[in-house]
């Protein structure tokens, strides 16, 4: 099976969506729904200039959107340093197992490495498949622990 790597661009916003469609046919617990409010902020997100630090990546195999990858860069006067930060990587669950996450997880430190940019840091899913993933990735240390909090 060949992978092949894309930036996901405004121009295969389409290709998303069919990924999108396929992940809730094999696993109906995503938290939300693909409407039109959903389509909005995606397409405005390639126009809006503050998006300019967010790296996109689309696992195609066949010409079909098999996996995908989001960042975002960290810019801190902590230590005066930038990170990034992993918002997201999922396979459709029929290509787990196959490589793909590793493929795009190596394609995104490679273009965070031209860039400067030398720690990732990942909120993990808590479910075990997840987790062994994230355990398994070469020169990676599990610790902390994610806390979401809601602004209202």
């Amino acid at each position: 099976m060949e992978i092949d790597t894309r930036p996901y661009t405004k121009d295969r916003i389409d290709d998303v969506i069919q990924f999108e469609k396929e992940l809730r046919k094999q696993e109906d617990d995503w938290g939300w729904q693909i409407d039109e409010e959903y389509l909005k902020s995606v397409r405005e997100s390639f126009e809006d200039a503050s998006f300019a630090d967010s790296i996109s990546l689309l696992a195609y195999v066949d010409d079909r959107v098999v996996g995908r990858i989001d960042s975002s860069m960290i810019k801190s006067h902590f230590d005066g340093s930038t990170k990034a930060y992993l918002d997201w990587i999922c396979v459709l669950k029929s290509y787990r197992h196959a490589g793909v996450a590793q493929a795009l997880l190596e394609q995104l430190r490679k273009m965070l490495k031209e860039k400067g940019i030398a720690t990732l840091i990942a909120l993990t899913a808590s479910n075990g498949e997840a987790q062994n993933f994230y355990r398994n990735i070469p020169d990676s240390l599990m610790r902390d622990i994610g806390i979401w909090i809601d602004i209202k």
